[in-house]
């Protein structure tokens, strides 16, 4: 988001830390509620691609139920989740990966991801190409008028 300049040394940015290459993410299946969020999320703001299986598509929102008399409880979704151009989504849908890629219980067994081997493979090679940002320290300024 930002530099800071110090007197002596290299500037350091705002977030302190961060991923400034390449992202991917990895779904599947059993991701739901924050699981399907997150990849919605960083889908819409184009931080890179998603790799695996769609989720859950259980976004729903539970709120304000009271207990039973017998200490037991009850819920049922009451709100829904719509875009920023008045679309419901990923309740029912889930959210879609950019590349699908199964995962079976045999790669597992054999001890194979080939999830993440796609996504690794995807990240080097995108960071072959990836343009760093360079942003040149301005000149100082003039402060005493």
């Amino acid at each position: 988001m930002s530099y800071w300049a110090i007197r002596d040394g290299k500037s350091f940015t705002t977030p302190g830390n961060g991923i400034y290459g390449p992202k991917a993410m990895i779904i599947n299946e059993n991701a739901g509620s924050g699981g399907d969020m997150m990849p919605y999320m960083f889908k819409e703001k184009g931080l890179g691609k998603l790799v695996g299986r769609t989720t859950m598509g259980i976004l729903v929102g539970i709120s304000g139920y009271p207990r039973l008399l017998d200490g037991g409880s009850i819920t049922s979704p009451n709100f829904g989740i719509y875009d920023t151009k008045g679309k419901w989504i990923i309740e029912n849908e889930g959210v879609a990966p950019d590349i699908f890629v199964e995962q079976t219980p045999k790669d597992l067994l054999e001890g194979r991801d080939p999830q993440l081997e796609k996504t690794i493979k995807i990240l080097q090679e995108e960071m072959k190409n990836y343009k760093y940002p360079n942003t040149a320290k301005p000149k100082d300024p003039i402060r005493g008028h």
